[in-house]
C-alpha cells in the first residue's frame, strides 16, 4: 500500500504546485465521470462589511488615557511602555473570521485565564483577566477586535485594574 501513496503523493504535489516535471502541456482535464467531485464554485452573496477587516482603531495618546500610563506606539497596532515590559496589542479581522474562530479563542481564554465573563451589553464577546495579563474578544458589525494586555504593574495591582482597562478600550471600539 505504502508503495501505491508515495507516488500519488508526489503526482498531486507536481500537479498543485504546477510542475509537470516536462515542457508546457496543459494540464490534464480533469475527471467528470461517476464519483467526480462537484465543481464548488458557487456565487454565494456575501456583504464586504462581513469580510472586511477594519483599521486599527487607536493611537498611542487613547491607548495612554486608557491604561493610565505613557505608551509608545510600536506599529501594527501594537503599543508598548518604552521600557519592554508593558505591552498592548489590537488584533482587528473580519466579522466573518471573527465569528468563525470565536468558540476556540473563547474555549483557550477559558484554560488561560482566571476569570472569563461576557462583556454583555448585546454584543458577542468576553472579558478574560489574569494577574499579569487580560484578553477581550468582541465580535461586532464593525469587525472583531481582539485586545490583549500584559505585564501593567499599575493595572495588576489592583483587583478589577485590568477588567476596567479593557471595558475603557471596549467602550471607545466602533461597533
Amino acid at each position: 500500500m505504502r508503495r501505491k501513496i508515495m507516488p500519488a503523493l508526489c503526482v498531486a504535489v507536481l500537479a498543485f504546485t504546477g510542475c509537470s516535471g516536462g515542457g508546457t502541456e496543459a494540464p490534464p482535464a480533469p475527471d467528470t465521470g461517476a464519483g467526480a467531485d462537484v465543481d464548488t464554485d458557487l456565487d454565494l452573496p456575501v456583504d464586504e462589511a462581513d469580510t472586511a477587516r477594519p483599521p486599527c482603531p487607536f493611537d498611542a495618546a487613547q491607548i495612554s488615557e486608557f491604561v493610565g500610563q505613557p505608551m509608545v506606539d510600536q506599529g501594527t497596532c501594537s503599543f508598548g511602555d518604552g521600557n519592554g515590559v508593558a505591552q498592548l496589542t489590537v488584533t482587528t479581522a473580519s466579522r466573518l473570521a471573527g465569528e468563525s474562530t470565536y468558540d476556540y479563542q473563547r474555549q483557550q481564554a477559558g484554560q488561560i485565564y482566571t476569570t472569563v465573563t461576557e462583556i454583555g451589553d448585546g454584543a458577542k464577546g468576553y472579558l478574560a483577566v489574569k494577574d499579569i495579563g487580560a484578553e477581550a474578544v468582541v465580535v461586532g458589525d464593525g469587525g472583531s477586535y481582539t485586545v490583549t494586555l500584559s505585564s501593567f504593574a499599575r493595572l495588576g495591582a489592583r483587583p478589577d485594574g485590568y477588567e476596567q482597562a479593557l471595558r475603557r478600550l471596549l467602550d471607545a471600539l466602533p461597533r
